[in-house]
Parts: structure tokens; sequence; C-alpha cells
């Protein structure tokens, strides 16, 4: 007997939260590497290089994502790989460059702590809801239509006395 594996198990959503903050530091060396060579040698101001550091790392994260953490999420043709960025970017991107910037400037101004360590919590304050969001909306699983009962069942159907 074979057993169908479910995609929805506590051990399937244990290994993906491992894969998504695997691909998230690894999105965080990209982030602090951009981030800093903005600040420290381009010499734009700190939430601009924000800004643009997140977003680096958010295309980072999702072909990593894409291929990996949810890789038996993929859809099933071009179109459904550009709406998947779209989604990603839009969502994942949304809430990690608004949070990011928002978290970053307040930590830094209010608390006094230095911008790359600032930015170090900003993250980690994102990253419950970017993986909520990611797991339902921008990777969820995608479902055969289901169709009725009575639109599967055999035309011989017995009727009642």
């Amino acid at each position: 007997m074979t057993r169908e594996r479910d995609p929805d198990t506590a051990r399937t959503h244990a290994i993906r939260w491992v894969k998504f903050n695997s691909v998230g530091i690894m999105g965080f060396g990209v982030q602090l590497v951009t981030l800093v060579a903005l600040t420290e040698y381009a010499a734009l101001h700190y939430l601009a290089s924000v800004g643009i550091a997140v977003e680096i790392a958010v295309l980072h994260n999702f072909l990593w994502h894409e291929r990996w953490t949810w890789r038996d999420r993929l859809p099933s043709n071009a179109v459904g790989n550009w709406r998947r960025l779209a989604r990603f970017n839009l969502v994942n991107g949304g809430v990690s460059v608004a949070g990011q910037i928002i978290l970053t400037g307040l930590y830094t101004e209010v608390i006094g702590l230095h911008y790359a360590l600032a930015n170090l919590l900003a993250i980690a304050s994102c990253s419950l809801i970017n993986f909520g969001v990611n797991d339902r909306l921008v990777f969820r699983a995608i479902e055969p239509p289901r169709f009725p009962r009575t639109l599967l069942a055999s035309s011989d159907v017995t009727e009642q006395e």
C-alpha cells in the first residue's frame, strides 16, 4: 500500500521553514553586502540603500525559493512563473521593503543602533510574516479542479424504492 505525500504535514512545513530560513540567510548576506557597498562606497543615504538592497535580495530569494524551498509547487508554464514573480515581488517585497525601511529607521533613529544591526533586526522582524505570505499566497499549492459527486458518479445510478 503506497501512502500519498500530504504537502501540508507538520514535517513538510518544518522542512520548508528550514529551507526558507536558509535562503533568507543567503539573501541577508546579499542584502548586507549591497547595503554596505551602497552606503559606504556609493555614498547613498542608508534608507535608500536599504530599499535597493532589499529588492536585490528579494530577486535572489525568489530564485532560490522557486527552485528549492517550494520546488514541488512550480507553475506549469512561463506565464505562471512571471505571475508568481510578480506576486512574490509585490507581497514579499512589499513587506520586506516597507517593513525594513520603517523598522531600520526606527531602530537606528529611535534606539540609536548602527544601521547594519538595525537592518538585521528588521529582517528578523519581517521573517515570520514573509514565510506565511509566501506559503499561502505566492507558492500556494495548485489543486486540481473539484467536481460535484453527481458529475463523477457513473450513469448507472440505482433508484431508491
